[in-house]
């Protein structure tokens, strides 16, 4: 890493600096709606926002529904703007939990990415930072969750996730460890991996994950990549950023080849995406890191891992 700043780096010069940054950048974590949860943004207006900014790709999640069908129909119809979208599968209770014919149809449909389960993992409903913080909060009141593991009584991954892990492998997709706790991640890494899976991604270790920097580079030990939230990194609605410190120990931990920067942004009140990525370049710039290393985790590595590299 870089750990002397560039010249361009107040006023105009550090915008345009950001600016060129973006060209070619990937969003892997968009949060734009519909959705039952308020956002402010739809996936048009984001795909436009990123298109102007000159992204490369977007991929869109909710944590209720695949939104393949729609990036699908985005690429026919809007794919002069030149972004690649893309979805994935939550496995979550909307879609049947572990539902391995939900897998199916998304990847046969374009889905590039399955998640585990996000807010109906046990971990999800047990943390302080889940349902018992109102996370999620919902337009309208809907069901409560049913909390789901991905391990058996006795640690072990359970059959129907095997099953899943198999169509991950078969199809070369991205497996994501949604919103277990770390101690369930591991074991399913490691089942994944025997079983031939070959992108592993871990979204927000250092939220609701739980993961220490240990976990983290144990991750990447593994083969992982690691994602973090601009989002937390940036002033929110519901909290302060996080100070920039932070986020140079979790880049280091994970290292910079191994790190992707998400924006995790387009819930209503908040900065849109490309807004979010315009500030955490800034971030990155203020803490020394160089041109190379921004690129590597806003681009190259989130088109690595989507097999997108030229």
């Amino acid at each position: 890493m870089a750990t002397t700043l560039e010249p361009e780096s107040t006023g105009e010069a550090l915008e345009d600096r950001v600016s060129r940054l973006l060209v070619g950048a990937v969003d892997m974590h968009c949060h734009s709606g519909p959705s039952v949860m308020a956002r402010d943004l739809n996936h048009i207006e984001a795909l436009q926002e990123a298109a102007d900014a000159g992204f490369r790709a977007m991929l869109i999640k909710d944590h209720y529904y695949s939104a393949t069908p729609i990036t699908e129909l985005l690429n026919q119809t809007h794919g002069h703007l030149n972004v690649a979208l893309f979805s994935g599968v939550p496995l979550n209770n909307a879609v049947g939990g572990f539902n391995k014919f939900a897998v199916d149809h998304g990847i046969a449909l374009g889905a590039k990415l399955v998640w585990m389960p996000t807010f109906s993992s046990k971990n999800h409903c047990d943390s302080p930072f889940g349902i018992k913080a109102g996370f999620p909060h919902t337009i309208k009141k809907m069901m409560p969750f049913d909390p789901m593991t991905p391990l058996d009584d006795n640690g072990q991954v359970k059959d129907e996730v095997k099953e899943i892990l198999d169509l991950v492998a078969e199809h070369d997709v991205i497996l994501s460890g949604g919103h277990l706790h770390i101690s369930e991640i591991f074991p399913v890494f490691e089942e994944a991996k025997k079983r031939g899976v070959k992108r592993l991604l871990v979204n927000h270790p250092s939220f609701i994950i739980d993961a220490s920097n240990d976990d983290i580079r144990q991750l990447v030990a593994m083969g992982a990549y690691i994602e973090h939230s601009l989002c937390m990194f940036v002033k929110v609605s519901r909290r302060d950023p996080l100070p920039p410190e932070d986020l140079d120990v979790l880049i280091k931990a994970g290292t910079v080849d191994r790190t992707i920067l998400a924006s995790d942004l387009g819930q209503r009140g908040n900065d849109h995406p490309v807004v979010g990525f315009r500030n955490v370049i800034k971030v990155c710039i203020d803490l020394g890191y160089s041109d190379d290393d921004i690129r590597k985790m806003i681009s190259l590595n989130p088109l690595r891992l989507l097999g997108l590299e030229d």
